[in-house]
Protein backbone atom coordinates (compact mmCIF):
# COMPACT_ATOMS: atom_id res chain seq x y z
CA UNK A 1 0.00 0.00 0.00
CA UNK A 2 1.05 3.64 0.35
CA UNK A 3 3.50 5.14 2.77
CA UNK A 4 7.12 5.97 2.28
CA UNK A 5 9.06 3.41 0.24
CA UNK A 6 11.19 1.21 2.47
CA UNK A 7 9.84 2.78 5.68
CA UNK A 8 8.87 0.34 8.39
CA UNK A 9 5.71 1.92 9.70
CA UNK A 10 4.92 -0.53 12.50
CA UNK A 11 2.03 -2.61 13.75
CA UNK A 12 -1.14 -1.02 15.18
CA UNK A 13 -4.09 -2.53 17.05
CA UNK A 14 -7.19 -0.33 16.52
CA UNK A 15 -9.85 -0.69 19.22
CA UNK A 16 -13.28 0.90 18.80
CA UNK A 17 -16.80 -0.50 19.21
CA UNK A 18 -18.05 1.54 16.22
CA UNK A 19 -17.24 -0.50 13.11
CA UNK A 20 -17.36 2.54 10.78
CA UNK A 21 -14.86 4.50 12.91
CA UNK A 22 -12.68 1.41 13.35
CA UNK A 23 -12.52 0.89 9.57
CA UNK A 24 -11.84 4.59 8.97
CA UNK A 25 -8.87 4.55 11.35
CA UNK A 26 -7.62 1.26 9.90
CA UNK A 27 -7.79 2.45 6.26
CA UNK A 28 -5.94 5.69 7.08
CA UNK A 29 -3.16 3.77 8.83
CA UNK A 30 -2.95 1.05 6.15
CA UNK A 31 -2.56 3.69 3.44
CA UNK A 32 0.52 4.90 5.35
CA UNK A 33 2.05 1.43 5.41
CA UNK A 34 1.07 0.34 8.93
CA UNK A 35 0.15 -3.28 9.56
CA UNK A 36 -3.28 -2.96 11.23
CA UNK A 37 -5.47 -5.32 13.24
CA UNK A 38 -8.63 -4.44 15.14
CA UNK A 39 -10.70 -5.26 18.19
CA UNK A 40 -14.26 -4.18 19.06
CA UNK A 41 -13.68 -3.39 22.75
CA UNK A 42 -11.18 -3.43 25.60
CA UNK A 43 -11.76 -7.07 26.53
CA UNK A 44 -11.07 -8.19 22.96
CA UNK A 45 -8.02 -5.90 22.89
CA UNK A 46 -6.53 -7.53 25.99
CA UNK A 47 -7.03 -10.94 24.42
CA UNK A 48 -5.56 -9.98 21.03
CA UNK A 49 -2.63 -7.82 22.12
CA UNK A 50 -0.38 -10.80 22.95
CA UNK A 51 -1.02 -12.56 19.64
CA UNK A 52 -0.78 -9.39 17.48
CA UNK A 53 2.15 -7.82 19.38
CA UNK A 54 1.51 -4.26 18.17
CA UNK A 55 3.85 -1.30 18.56
CA UNK A 56 0.89 0.96 19.26
CA UNK A 57 -2.76 0.64 20.34
CA UNK A 58 -5.54 3.14 19.58
CA UNK A 59 -8.47 3.08 22.01
CA UNK A 60 -11.90 4.66 22.12
CA UNK A 61 -13.01 5.71 25.61
CA UNK A 62 -16.68 4.70 25.50
CA UNK A 63 -16.85 0.95 24.78
CA UNK A 64 -18.89 -1.94 26.21
CA UNK A 65 -17.38 -4.44 28.66
CA UNK A 66 -14.12 -2.54 29.24
CA UNK A 67 -13.65 1.14 28.38
CA UNK A 68 -10.54 2.63 26.80
CA UNK A 69 -9.14 4.26 29.96
CA UNK A 70 -9.38 1.05 31.98
CA UNK A 71 -7.95 -0.89 29.03
CA UNK A 72 -4.99 1.54 28.87
CA UNK A 73 -4.40 1.14 32.62
CA UNK A 74 -4.43 -2.65 32.29
CA UNK A 75 -1.98 -2.51 29.36
CA UNK A 76 0.35 -0.29 31.41
CA UNK A 77 0.10 -2.59 34.47
CA UNK A 78 1.12 -5.72 32.51
CA UNK A 79 4.92 -5.98 32.09
CA UNK A 80 4.37 -7.65 28.70
CA UNK A 81 2.48 -4.62 27.34
CA UNK A 82 3.65 -1.72 29.51
CA UNK A 83 5.98 -0.49 26.72
CA UNK A 84 3.20 -0.10 24.13
CA UNK A 85 2.37 3.36 22.83
CA UNK A 86 -1.29 4.17 23.49
CA UNK A 87 -3.41 6.73 21.65
CA UNK A 88 -6.97 7.53 22.74
CA UNK A 89 -9.31 8.55 19.89
CA UNK A 90 -12.57 9.64 21.49
CA UNK A 91 -15.48 12.04 21.38
CA UNK A 92 -14.98 12.47 25.15
CA UNK A 93 -12.95 15.66 25.41
CA UNK A 94 -13.70 16.99 28.90
CA UNK A 95 -10.70 17.91 31.05
CA UNK A 96 -11.65 15.05 33.42
CA UNK A 97 -11.37 12.57 30.51
CA UNK A 98 -7.95 13.92 29.57
CA UNK A 99 -6.80 13.74 33.21
CA UNK A 100 -7.99 10.12 33.54
CA UNK A 101 -6.15 9.25 30.32
CA UNK A 102 -2.93 10.86 31.59
CA UNK A 103 -3.22 8.95 34.87
CA UNK A 104 -3.65 5.71 32.92
CA UNK A 105 -0.41 6.41 31.01
CA UNK A 106 -1.83 7.30 27.59
CA UNK A 107 0.75 8.78 25.17
CA UNK A 108 -1.63 10.90 23.06
CA UNK A 109 -5.30 11.91 22.97
CA UNK A 110 -7.18 12.78 19.77
CA UNK A 111 -10.79 13.89 19.72
CA UNK A 112 -13.48 12.72 17.29
CA UNK A 113 -14.08 13.75 14.66
CA UNK A 114 -10.34 13.41 14.10
CA UNK A 115 -8.23 14.84 11.30
CA UNK A 116 -6.72 11.88 9.38
CA UNK A 117 -3.46 13.82 8.82
CA UNK A 118 -3.15 14.49 12.54
CA UNK A 119 -3.85 10.81 13.27
CA UNK A 120 -1.03 9.78 10.94
CA UNK A 121 1.40 12.35 12.43
CA UNK A 122 0.68 11.24 15.99
CA UNK A 123 0.81 7.51 15.28
CA UNK A 124 3.92 7.76 13.11
CA UNK A 125 5.65 9.95 15.70
CA UNK A 126 4.96 7.45 18.48
CA UNK A 127 5.47 4.22 16.51
CA UNK A 128 8.89 5.24 15.19
CA UNK A 129 10.41 6.10 18.56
Amino acid sequence: MGGRPGAKAGRVLVVDDDEVIRRLIMVNLQMEGFEVTSAADGEECLGKVHEVRPDLVTLDVMMPRLDGIRTAARLRADPRTSHLKIVIISACAQSADLARAREAGVDAYLTKPFDPDQLIRVVRGLAIR
